[in-house]
């Protein structure tokens, strides 16, 4: 594989911060699928979220820093809580699929699937 040819990583971002109301959350992650459709789902509680989707990137190292920018990057646009990221996971997509990858579903996914934690 030619090094600079991307790949597919499955990412999730995890971050937190001080409590506020579940709604205001959710409002907020709906916003932040609008600016990013490549975002596959998430969760989330008055103190946390999490957000999952696809990266294309070279390494999994780029993966995994456009990742770290994710919140930060889109925390004014999609009114999202000044929160910071408490971790991240970047995975191929062979590591996906044998853990089950979504108990199957297909690796293009409709965005927006939130739930509560």
């Amino acid at each position: 594989m030619n090094a600079l040819q991307a790949k597919l990583w499955h990412v999730t971002v995890t971050v937190g911060g001080d409590p506020m109301e579940a709604s205001l959350i959710r409002a907020a992650l709906e916003r932040l699928s609008g600016e990013q459709p490549f975002l596959l789902s998430g969760r989330y509680a008055s103190d946390r979220a999490e957000v999952r989707y696809w990266e294309e990137a070279p390494e999994c190292a780029d993966a995994a820093a456009l990742a770290l920018r994710l919140w930060g990057e889109h925390r004014t646009t999609a009114g999202l809580p000044a929160w910071h990221v408490l971790g991240i996971e970047v995975v191929d997509r062979q590591i996906f699929q044998r853990r089950g990858g979504e108990s199957g579903v297909s690796l293009v996914a409709p965005g927006g699937g939130w739930r509560p934690f």
